[in-house]
This record gives structure tokens, sequence and C-alpha cells, in this order.
């Protein structure tokens, strides 16, 4: 079986004081620290961007996890794994046929790639570039803004996707992003997710030992 690992995302940080926050979250227990970053073109809204990854990045040696919701990533990439990025994914809906080329020149920059998809897109549109990957991010609600719902639907493409890697034999991340809670986190694992995302369910928690803890055990 994976390992477990939390991801959470700082979207639902305090920005006015995000380096402290990182490196709380990161002394709490988190594995993973997912950086959602948004143009306000590929989704409706906007976060962040390279320098702010490269600025918070001393405050943490967990892996960076960078979400690109951008539209051609491709000329972006780069810029990330120049601020300390340890894997870069971005999605099947904003690269369409070029997607396999993205992901390999993410890995010639030497750091991770993974791609991803929105609710409402087949796994089909990746079975054939999910062997170049490092992890396949499966989003459970439309991306773009923290503190959404849960899609129960989702659960089961991410069974497809564990079911995929394992026939492949290869060792690929599987991750979920969007509305992970103490209630649902246990059928994600259950699908075949190991690494998860949890934005507010984290930061909205005072013990975020605690709370970090209970996501990876339940």
């Amino acid at each position: 079986m994976k390992t477990i690992k939390i991801a959470p995302s700082i979207l639902s940080a305090d920005f006015s004081k995000i380096g402290e926050e990182v490196r709380d979250i990161t002394l709490n227990g988190a594995d993973v620290i997912h950086l959602d970053v948004m143009d306000g073109n590929f989704v409706k809204n906007i976060s962040f961007g390279p320098k702010f990854i490269k600025d918070v990045r001393p405050y943490s040696k967990a892996v960076f996890d960078a979400h690109l919701m951008i539209l051609n990533p491709q000329n972006y990439v780069d810029r990330f794994a120049d601020a300390g990025a340890d894997i870069i994914t971005v999605h099947h809906e904003a690269c369409g046929d070029n997607l396999l080329n993205v992901l390999k020149q993410i890995k010639s920059l030497n750091v991770k790639c993974g791609a991803v998809i929105n609710p409402d897109t087949p796994v089909e549109k990746i079975k054939s570039v999910i062997e170049y990957c490092d992890m396949i991010l499966l989003m459970s609600v439309f991306p773009g803004f923290g503190g959404q719902k849960f899609i129960p639907e989702v659960l089961p493409k991410i069974e497809e996707v564990a079911n995929h890697i394992n026939k492949l034999g290869l060792d690929i991340d599987v991750e979920i992003d969007g509305g992970i809670t103490k209630d649902n986190v246990k059928s994600v694992k259950d699908a075949g997710a190991n690494v998860i995302v949890a934005g507010s369910t984290v930061f909205n928690e005072k013990d975020r030992r605690k709370i970090i803890e209970e996501l990876r055990t339940i």
C-alpha cells in the first residue's frame, strides 16, 4: 500500500503571514505543500506566481507541489521550477493535445510532473500519458476557489486511475484535491488516492498537528 501524504493547500492560509503558515504546517506534519497557481483566465480567480513560491521556499523542506491552473503552462513551467517547485502539475483542459510535450518539458527541468483533470473530464483523456507522470491529480471540485463541497462522482475515477497504474506496474502517486474533510477522506483513500490535498480543513483548525494526523490515519 502506498504511503499516505497530506498536502495542505496554502490557498486557505493567512497570506499576511504566509512564511510562518508554511513553516507551521510543515512542523505539524504536512508532507507536501500544495500551491494553487491561478491566472484569472483558465479559472476565474487569481492567486500567485513564481516569486511568491520562491519567497516561501526557505520556510519548508516539504515537497512543493505547484498545481498550475493556467493557460499555456509551457510558457511558465521553467519559472516555477526555478522558484523551487519539486513537482509541477498541469491540466489536460489547458494543454489539450500538447499535454505530453508539456509533461516532457517539465521533466527536462529536473522536477517531477503530473497531469490533472477536472471532475467532468474522463480518465480516458489522460490514459496515454499516465506512464510519463510522477503523479495524477484528480479534481473533486471545479478549480478556482477553496472551500467547495466534494463531488462524490469522482470516486470511480480515482479507482480507474489507481487500477490503471497498478496494471502498468508503476509507482505513481494519485492525488485528490477539493472538499476533503474527515468525513470523506477514508472514501478517497479506499478508492486509491494517497496524496490528500486539504485547504480549509487544515488551516481552519487550531490544532493543525491533530487534523493532519487524523487525515493521515482515518
